[in-house]
């Protein structure tokens, strides 16, 4: 006998109920089929996966399996869900992933144009952090990804979009956004600085520094933005935060700080929508363009 995905989502659900009634009720089968299920599974593994009869405390190996079970579910249900779209799509699906910024700048007038040249092309987006966009990518599970840095990985084609000077943000009624066109690095991390994942690019000394001894740490850029915009807190981030967000924050350039945060776009080389892929970095490549990032820097 073979283990089934059905066989797993059997025994996630009395996993998580702790009893065989209520996960028997919310997967719509009688508790003696879902009792037999789960015999089954034990056989085949020979060993238990509860400890008693009871179904409310898991064995060590019931707990390896569980968090194992859980992976391969959502996978499959992902899984799943990209071949019923993919199957309502006559051209295809491109699914692309993207850090926020590039999500609420780029992103919208490209998918316009990739929308209006292949009308019959479903496009899926998610926002969320680099390392995220990455491992989709990777997994299969993106086309194509907007990322903050450039990296060298295997299966990935890349280009540059852009280069971004990191600087203050903070709040436009904070004391340092009306201070002019620089403040002190000093200043920035001695009011109220709150951490976040894009410092760790920079690998400035006080920084790092700062980072170690923050006591609030924002993972999430809107998290980091709603604490940014009661006034109080400074970060260091690029411009493009406070440029193209519409989130009323206000940037300063910080005094002998000329880091910069490369945003690149990448695509699957094994992806199956490799051309939607192509032609989608084509019209970001002339957004950018267009929009002429890096000229407040002197560049075109």
């Amino acid at each position: 006998m073979s283990i089934k995905i059905e066989m797993l989502r059997a025994f996630a659900h009395v996993a998580q109920s702790g009893n065989l009634a209520e996960a028997a009720g919310r997967l719509g089968r009688t508790q003696s089929a879902l009792s037999m299920t789960l015999k089954q599974l034990e056989d085949h593994l020979g060993e238990r996966l509860f400890e008693g009869e009871r179904k409310n405390r898991l064995t060590p190996l019931g707990e390896q399996v569980f968090a194992l079970a859980q992976q391969q579910i959502q996978s499959f249900d992902a899984a799943t869900r990209e071949i019923e779209t993919s199957a309502r799509a006559p051209q295809g699906l491109l699914r692309i992933g993207s850090i926020p910024t590039a999500t609420g700048s780029l992103v919208p007038a490209s998918v316009g144009r990739l929308s209006a040249r292949f009308p019959g092309l479903k496009v899926d987006i998610r926002d969320t952090d680099t390392h995220t966009v990455i491992d989709a990518l990777l997994r299969g599970q993106a086309d194509v990804g907007i990322v903050s840095g450039e990296h060298a990985l295997n299966g990935l084609a890349g280009t540059l979009l852009y280069q971004d000077r990191f600087g203050l943000i903070c709040g436009p009624s904070h004391p340092l956004a009306e201070t002019g066109d620089e403040v002190a690095l000093e200043d920035v991390l001695a009011q109220g600085f709150i951490g976040n994942n894009l410092c760790q690019q920079i690998g400035n000394e006080a920084i790092d520094m700062a980072l170690a001894e923050t006591r609030v740490h924002a993972h999430n850029t809107f998290s980091l933005i709603g604490l940014l915009r009661t006034g109080g807190w400074t970060t260091i981030l690029p411009r493009s935060v406070a440029r193209d967000l519409p989130v009323g924050l206000a940037f300063r350039d910080i005094r002998g700080l000329s880091a910069e945060r490369a945003v690149t776009v990448y695509v699957a080389e094994r992806s199956s929508q490799r051309g939607f892929a192509e032609a989608f970095v084509e019209t970001l490549v002339s957004e950018v363009a267009g929009k002429r990032y890096g000229a407040e820097d002197g560049r075109a």
